[in-house]
């Protein structure tokens, strides 16, 4: 029988942390898995190391880099195909990327809490940074664990910005209540397969159309639309080898700072994806009350852009182009809404 967890982790050149991962991986004390890796199309030696070091873990390839939506819906398909229709609302698929370490109890402490709420389509741990505050501590990645957040959730704001909540904070268990929270970051997610297959569009959980980077808040705001709450399990940690930029609570310098600091292709996908975001989910009641705020944002945006980011100027473009593709997917999410606008507008604050 097709263990209750599928574990799927997306790599492209990532063979330098993922050992790491695999190795916490199977020193869980939950045991009931498989683990599954969409390649897209490494050069690293990926698959020779993991035929040698792990044969237990299906491999899948790709000819070429499909993204990470992409490559997670193959996995996602993968393991619904492996089971039963009536076995998925106790089926769940953990997505992580491959810079993730696990506690060795991250996965019973979460999965113990599976039964509980049958209407939570997700569910994460806190996430912590896998190096300490000086960036030179990075080159000791094997063996530092930073007590800097990550990752409680994610956070959303009336502009309609996603943040990862307590992002670069010392972590003090100010987050260590369990509560629901509006999504889990993408980076390491335990999703319920009845909620993926519920809010799915065809064999779409995460939208392909956004290639990599707010996939997670799409596919979050969709599951809440559609009645499918998420809870932030403080219990469960994990590490994160993340740069110790992207503070949820930055002034607007270090924002630009930050920004700056990130590859074009990182700062075109979010800049487009943003806008699919909103027009994929966003109800027009709630453009209208939070209009000046989302305006003003989204206006400071394209200033910067074209001024100084211009290479990301085609993801204005791309959007007027892909303009009607996502309508048609925001009228499919929106004949699945069970919960009324004015309950999601709770989240943005």
């Amino acid at each position: 029988m097709y263990p209750r967890l599928s574990i799927n982790i997306v790599t492209w050149n990532s063979m330098d942390f993922l050992p790491d991962l695999l190795r916490s991986i199977f020193q869980q004390t939950y045991r009931d898995f498989s683990v599954l890796v969409i390649d897209n199309a490494s050069t690293d030696g990926v698959e020779e190391y993991l035929r040698r070091e792990y044969p237990q873990v299906t491999f899948l390839r790709n000819m070429r880099n499909r993204g990470f939506a992409y490559a997670h819906n193959q996995g996602i398909r993968y393991a619904i195909e492996h089971w039963s229709e009536n076995d998925y609302s106790d089926r769940f698929v953990l997505v992580t990327n491959p810079d993730v370490i696990l506690a060795p109890d991250y996965l019973a402490r979460v999965m113990a809490l599976v039964t509980e709420e049958p209407t939570v389509g997700s569910y994460g741990g806190k996430l912590l940074r896998a190096f300490g505050e000086n960036l030179l501590d990075e080159a000791l990645k094997e063996t530092v664990r930073s007590d800097h957040l990550d990752s409680t959730g994610l956070h959303a704001s009336r502009s309609r910005i996603f943040t990862d909540r307590g992002a670069g904070e010392m972590d003090t268990k100010q987050y260590d209540h369990q509560r629901k929270v509006f999504g889990i970051s993408g980076a390491l997610a335990l999703y319920r397969a009845s909620a993926l297959k519920d809010v799915g569009l065809d064999d779409e959980y995460f939208d392909n159309d956004f290639f990599a980077y707010k996939e997670d808040v799409d596919l979050a705001w969709r599951l809440q639309t559609a009645g499918w709450q998420a809870r932030y399990v403080p219990e469960a940690k994990a590490y994160h080898y993340r740069g110790m930029y992207g503070a949820e609570k930055a002034g607007i310098w270090q924002k630009i700072a930050n920004r700056r600091k990130k590859s074009v292709s990182r700062n075109y996908y979010s800049t487009r994806n943003q806008l699919a975001v909103l027009i994929k989910n966003q109800d027009l009641v709630g453009y209208f009350l939070a209009g000046p705020w989302i305006a003003a944002h989204e206006a400071g945006r394209f200033v910067y852009v074209l001024f100084l980011e211009p290479k990301s100027l085609k993801a204005y473009g791309e959007i007027f182009f892909s303009w009607p593709r996502f309508w048609a997917k925001r009228r499919r999410i929106f004949k699945k809404r069970r919960i009324p606008g004015r309950e999601i507008r709770h989240w943005f604050v």
